[in-house]
């Protein structure tokens, strides 16, 4: 979801939610919850129909039928519950259940919108104790306290008792697990790279480090240098450089100050895999086709919205009410990312990203991403981006129709979906949103570079591609001021964008790139963005398309006038964020204004180093190259948290990505994102409650939790994971 999600209504998702032992109890403490303990009685506890609650030993058992499809389809629990909005909770009861069954434990609304305002999903076996914390965002005197048994497809029994609910206990105080004071890239460093590392310390004079083997012998050492404090985290740090040390070695370490790094590697070409995992990622995002298990060991499932039920499809989607009279068949594409939405403006960058990788990156051009399309004729790449392609294409508004030649801005659920929820599970009406002018250059834009990459491979669809992206092009410049509201942001992201310069911009570079014609190239020469500094803090997203068109201008073969210009300025901003670099006690290529971190920064910081990696093949020069490898470090580990960014890349990495499907912090069921996953990373604005109750206060890079449940910090998406590709395909390029 990404940027967007700022338009989120936070009582949607309503909660923070802390696993632990509660605090003390304190006088105030108020019980929730009437006969938890069931004294000769269930009441006022219910249970679901045809599983009546028997009592056994004390305790209230329910034998859970089989055959049910979801969690909440069979549950026992108390209504009619107080909750005050910023009020803390305990909840603890004591549970069983027939071995490796799970039990969802909820608090929320008894009514519709039943809104969750907190959920945990404990693994079951004997009867255990369990206690968790919570603050509630939303008064309500419809509260609910229930045990969600349903969706195992064979019959068990579970057993509740001692459920509890007491307000006024003290928040407990969110302490990040940081690990070892030496930060380091936990995947890598190449043999011939530079070797950088981070020591966090209250030292003001140089220290001693050393490098050492699996067996702890030492292979190198030296002094630190001092820093200072690191606006970024606050930090007092030291940098440690290492890259004199040049062997192929597995299992290192540093120590300095009394402390020892997380392990890591010098030269093993882990990059290599990493761009074939993080391309991987679409193939489980796609939408309308089946995911097979042959091909994602423990990711396969049925295909998501294609009319069967209890999707309504994506077959035949009606526009929203009043916006149009036809429905459009927009099967297909990829999930945007934790949700079930499909949104164009940031499928446009993600494709721009694979296409992008595809056309300067050749070592790409082979990856085997083991993708049902596998062993045709066209790499597996532009096979992969052609699936989403296909999607942005039958977004446009048919001949004949109002603002024919525009693109529907987005298409989602009609209203917002709790987690976890397969996407063939998904209940919810689809609608077709708006047309905008954004959304039909980002069709523009990758229309016409897909008309040049698959020329060879297809060249009926070439053709058909670049028609559409003259179409649309045309349709924008009819429409050039049709923006999509900042208010429609519920079952989705509003994705909302009224600076359109950039993807006109964008879109006319593309055309000029593959059609070289006049009017394209006059284009690209009048617009504002032709001759302005497009390199800020951000290079380029969803929303600053600008770098993007800059970026190809530069690399792609043409006769634009002006080009070395163009480069130059290409180089600038390269140069740019190395001075950024250089500065920052991490090593990281970003200084957002008033170390306000932003959404999403993870892929920003990659994106930034695609601009860095341009610069590269450019010029040649290494510093360049160097600048891409230090600053991928800070995905890998070197940062204030201590934590790969990359799920399954490194000693410590995120895990729990917000997802409906990748959710096994809420459904042990569930696999957790694939390897190669990029997570936001840290969100100064923590929009999401989880993010508000823990992370209050915190400074730049702390502002990160990996939970499922804080969108604003922790979700994937589609375009983040195209920066993490693009940066690791070059790496392993210049391996």
């Amino acid at each position: 979801m990404s940027r967007w999600e700022r338009s989120r209504i936070i009582g949607l998702t309503a909660v923070l939610l802390t696993v632990g032992i509660a605090s003390p109890a304190h006088a105030d403490e108020v019980e929730q919850i009437v006969n938890g303990g069931f004294d000769g009685t269930a009441d006022p506890f219910w249970s679901t129909a045809g599983m009546p609650i028997a009592l056994d030993d004390g305790r209230a058992c329910v034998d859970v039928p089989g055959g049910t499809t979801n969690r909440w389809d069979a549950a026992i629990g108390q209504n009619d519950i107080d909750l005050v909005a910023g009020e803390t909770y305990r909840l603890s009861f004591d549970a069983s259940g027939d071995a490796g069954h799970v039990v969802r434990a909820v608090a929320g609304l008894a009514v519709a919108p039943y809104d969750t305002y907190f959920e945990q999903s404990p693994i079951l076996g004997d009867l255990t104790h369990y206690e968790y914390t919570f603050t509630a965002s939303t008064s309500t005197a419809q509260g609910q306290v229930a045990f969600q048994v349903g969706g195992s497809p064979e019959p068990w029994r579970f057993c509740v008792d001692n459920v509890s609910l007491v307000g006024g206990v003290p928040p407990e105080v969110y302490e990040p697990d940081t690990g070892p004071r030496v930060r380091v890239n936990q995947v890598g460093y190449l043999t011939d790279g530079p070797k950088n590392a981070t020591v966090v310390t209250a030292a003001t004079t140089p220290l001693g480090w050393e490098l050492k083997d699996a067996s702890g012998r030492t292979l190198a050492k030296g002094r630190t240098t001092p820093h200072g404090i690191d606006e970024s985290s606050g930090q007092n740090v030291h940098t440690i450089d290492f890259s004199r040390y040049r062997r192929t070695t597995a299992g290192l370490t540093l120590s300095a100050d009394g402390e020892t790094s997380r392990p890591f590697d010098i030269g093993t070409r882990a990059y290599a895999q990493l761009r074939t995992d993080a391309l991987k990622l679409y193939y489980t995002q796609r939408s309308g086709i089946e995911i097979r298990d042959d091909l994602r060991p423990g990711y396969g499932r049925p295909a998501g919205h294609v009319d069967v039920v209890p999707n309504q499809g994506d077959g035949a989607v009606p526009c929203q009410p009043g916006v149009c009279d036809y429905t459009l068949d927009v099967r297909g594409g990829w999930y945007d990312a934790g949700d079930h939405g499909k949104y164009v403006v940031n499928g446009g960058i993600s494709v721009w990203g694979l296409l992008s990788e595809y056309e300067h990156l050749k070592g790409s051009r082979k990856v085997n991403l083991a993708i049902p399309e596998s062993g045709n004729r066209t790499p597996d790449l532009l096979d992969e981006a052609r699936w989403e392609l296909e999607f942005l294409l039958s977004m446009q508004v048919p001949t004949g129709h109002p603002y024919a030649g525009m693109v529907h801005h987005k298409i989602h659920d009609a209203a917002w979906t709790g987690l976890p929820l397969l996407p063939h599970l998904d209940p919810q009406p689809r609608e077709l949103h708006p047309v905008s002018t954004a959304a039909t250059l980002n069709v523009a834009a990758t229309a016409a570079q897909a008309a040049r990459i698959y020329r060879p491979f297809d060249v009926a669809f070439a053709k058909r591609a670049l028609a559409a992206a003259r179409v649309a092009y045309d349709a924008a410049k009819t429409n050039p001021v049709r923006y999509a509201p900042v208010e429609d942001g519920i079952g989705g992201g509003a994705y909302n964008d009224d600076k359109v310069t950039d993807e006109f911009y964008w879109a006319a570079a593309e055309l000029y790139l593959s059609t070289g014609e006049k009017k394209y190239r006059d284009d690209v020469l009048a617009s504002p963005e032709h001759t302005a500094d497009v390199f800020g803090p951000v290079a380029f997203d969803w929303a600053a398309t600008a770098a993007a068109a800059r970026i190809d201008l530069a690399l792609v073969p043409n006769r634009l006038p002006g080009l070395a210009a163009v480069k130059a300025s290409v180089v600038r901003g390269a140069d740019k964020y190395l001075a950024i670099q250089r500065g920052h006690g991490y090593g990281v290529a970003y200084a957002p204004a008033n170390n306000v971190w932003d959404w999403g920064s993870s892929s920003i910081i990659a994106n930034n180093l695609v601009v860095v990696a341009a610069a590269h093949k450019l010029t040649g020069r290494d510093r360049y190259r160097d600048g891409v490898l230090i600053g991928l470090d800070y995905l890998f580990g070197r940062n204030a948290l201590n934590i790969s960014y990359v799920t399954g890349y490194g000693e410590v990495s995120s895990q729990n990505q917000h997802s409906r499907w990748y959710a096994r912090q809420l459904d042990p069921s569930l696999p957790n994102p694939p390897p190669g996953t990029l997570a936001g990373g840290p969100n100064s604005s923590i929009q999401d409650p989880v993010a508000q109750a823990k992370l209050a206060g915190c400074v730049g890079q702390f502002c990160y939790i990996d939970d499922i449940q804080s969108w604003a910090t922790n979700e994937l998406t589609i375009n983040w994971n195209a920066a993490l590709a693009w940066v690791s395909a070059y790496v392993a390029e210049n391996d």
